[in-house]
C-alpha cells in the first residue's frame, strides 16, 4: 500500500509491456497498418497514402496507442522501401517481413488488414528478425546503375539476335553479302546502309530494318560503356578490400555489394550471408539418414557471381585445384565440388565486405 505523497514507480518490465508493435502491408498507392499490444491483442488498423505526409500520419496514429517498439514491414525492397527509410530516420526499429505463404493464406484468407496483422505477429513471435537494407548510400547508387546496365545488356543481346534473324531471311544478294561477317562487322556495315525514306520493296525494307537495329546496337554499346565508367569508381570506393581479391572484378563485386546492401553489418554472420546468396546447404535429415540438400533459394545473381569466381579459381589457383582433386578422389562430382567452393568463398567475401565498416 502506497502512502500519501509517495511517487509511484514502474519496473522496466512494466514499461516494456506498454510498447506496441506495428505491422504494415505495403502497396503502390497506400499502406495498411495494424497495431498489436504487448499481449498480442489487435488495437486497430489504419490506411495511409505512400507519401511523407502519410508516413507522418501513420506515426501520429501509432503514438495514440503507446510507445512503438518495432515495425514489421512487407516489401522493404520495393513498395515499402520509402516507408522503411522514413521510419529509420525517425529512430524506429524496422524488421523485414516475408509475405505469408500460400498455405497460410489459404487457411486465414487474404486482405490487407490480415496481412498487416500477420506482419506484426511475425515480429512479436521473432519469426521475422531480418534487418532491411538501408538503401541510402553508395551501394544503392550501384544497384540503380546496375539495373540500367542489365537492361541495356539484355537489349543489346536482343538486337544482335534480331540482326542475325533478318540476315537469314534477307533477299539472296543481301544475305550473301552479310552472312560471312562477324557480329561487330555486321553492325558496322548495316549501320551505314542508305535505304530510301519510304521503302517499298523487301530489299529496301530489310536494309532499313537492319540499319535501325544496328544503330540501336551501337547506342546500347555507348550506354553500357558510360555506365561502366560510372560504376567502376563507385564500386572501388564502396569496397576496396573486396576489389583487391584476385578474380573479383567490377561485375562480381557490384553483384555481391548489392546483395549485402549499404549496411552489411545487418547480417549476423557469414553463415547468414551464405544463406542470403543461396550457397548454404539445407539440412534434410530424417531418422538415421543424415544429409543436406541443395539450396535453391537466396539471391540468384549473387549465387551466379560466386559460381563465376569458383570457376575462375579452378583455372588459376593452385590451392583450389588441389582441393578439387582431393574431393574428386573422394567421389564428389564437379558440381558438388563447386558448391563446396562457393561456400568457402562466401566466407572470404563476407569478411571483405565488413572491412570498410571496421
Amino acid at each position: 500500500m502506497r502512502r500519501a505523497g509517495q511517487t509511484a514507480t514502474r519496473t522496466a518490465s512494466e514499461v516494456q509491456d506498454d510498447r506496441i508493435t506495428l505491422g504494415v502491408d505495403t502497396h503502390a498507392d497506400q499502406h495498411v497498418a495494424a497495431v498489436l499490444d504487448a499481449q498480442g491483442r489487435l488495437l486497430g488498423t489504419h490506411a495511409v497514402p505512400t507519401t511523407p505526409a502519410g508516413y507522418r500520419a501513420l506515426l501520429a496514429w501509432t503514438a495514440t496507442f503507446g510507445p512503438l517498439a518495432r515495425a514489421g514491414i512487407e516489401g522493404t525492397g520495393s513498395y515499402g522501401a520509402g516507408l522503411a527509410r522514413w521510419l529509420r530516420k525517425h529512430n524506429v526499429l524496422v524488421v523485414e517481413v516475408d509475405r505469408p505463404n500460400r498455405r497460410l493464406r489459404h487457411h486465414r484468407g487474404k486482405s490487407d488488414t490480415v496481412d498487416a496483422e500477420a506482419a506484426a505477429r511475425a515480429v512479436q513471435a521473432n519469426t521475422a528478425t531480418g534487418q532491411p537494407k538501408s538503401g541510402d548510400g553508395q551501394v544503392e547508387a550501384i544497384r540503380v546503375l546496375r539495373t540500367a546496365r542489365r537492361s541495356a545488356v539484355k537489349a543489346r543481346t536482343q538486337a544482335m539476335n534480331q540482326l542475325h534473324a533478318l540476315v537469314i531471311t534477307a533477299p539472296e544478294d543481301l544475305r550473301t553479302q552479310l552472312q560471312p561477317l562477324s557480329p561487330l562487322a555486321l553492325v558496322t556495315v548495316a549501320a551505314r546502309f542508305r535505304p530510301p525514306s519510304s521503302p517499298t520493296t523487301p530489299l529496301a525494307a530489310t536494309k532499313a530494318a537492319l540499319k535501325g537495329i544496328a544503330q540501336r546496337y551501337q547506342a546500347l554499346l555507348r550506354e553500357i560503356a558510360q555506365l561502366d565508367q560510372q560504376l567502376a569508381p563507385l564500386i572501388a570506393a564502396a569496397a576496396p578490400t573486396l576489389i583487391a581479391i584476385k578474380g573479383v572484378g567490377p561485375d562480381i563485386a557490384g553483384t555481391l555489394l548489392v546483395a549485402a546492401g549499404d549496411n552489411p553489418d545487418r547480417l549476423r554472420s557469414e553463415a547468414a550471408f551464405a544463406h542470403l546468396c543461396g550457397v548454404a546447404p539445407i539440412p534434410a535429415s530424417s531418422g538415421k539418414t543424415q544429409r543436406h540438400r541443395l539450396n535453391r533459394g537466396g539471391d540468384r545473381d549473387a549465387n551466379r557471381a560466386l559460381y563465376l569466381l569458383a570457376i575462375g579459381r579452378l583455372g588459376w589457383d593452385d590451392r583450389t585445384r588441389t582441393y578439387s582433386e582431393k574431393r574428386l578422389h573422394e567421389g564428389k562430382t564437379k558440381a558438388e565440388i563447386i558448391r563446396c567452393l562457393k561456400r568457402y568463398i562466401v566466407r572470404e567475401i563476407y569478411h571483405a565486405l565488413l572491412a570498410p565498416a571496421a
